[in-house]
């Protein structure tokens, strides 16, 4: 039976920078594509930080085995190596953890949506996460407000 006291949202990155038109903007700068991922990244960890969902972020990669990093207190980071995709990566922690933790996946992808749907899996869509994202950051800004 799932944790639902330990919840997560894996992000499918490529998927929601370009779901998400100022990210798919910044993408779309050639040798700066990394901004859009940086961007992705920093309203994520914010998310994280106000709502105590913990945030995993999946990226396609390029290297020769699928990396891992984590950062203090911070939010999950993969890249899939060169063999698999992005949503291998996921549909494998899905499976791994979907029985054990209350597990949301984020990704315009349908195919991918109903895999990680038939794992026990909530799928939320690029639209939604970006709608809890920007309540998140609202809230901070009442918290912060004097």
């Amino acid at each position: 039976m799932a944790d639902i006291t330990m919840q997560f949202v894996i992000v499918d990155g490529h998927s929601v920078i370009h779901a998400w038109e100022e990210l798919r903007q910044l993408h779309g700068t050639g040798p700066r594509r990394y901004l859009a991922r940086e961007a992705l990244l920093k309203r994520l960890r914010l998310y994280q930080d106000v709502t105590g969902t913990r945030v995993v972020v999946v990226f396609d990669g390029v290297g020769t085995k699928v990396t891992d990093e984590r950062e203090t207190a911070g939010i999950q980071i993969f890249y899939a190596d060169s063999g698999r995709t992005a949503d291998s990566v996921i549909e494998r922690l899905v499976a791994k953890y979907a029985d054990t933790f209350a597990i949301r996946v984020a990704t315009a992808d349908q195919m991918e949506r109903d895999t990680v749907e038939s794992f026990g899996a909530v799928w939320v869509s690029p639209d939604e996460l970006r709608y809890e994202v920007e309540r998140a950051e609202a809230d901070l800004g009442r918290r912060l407000k004097p």
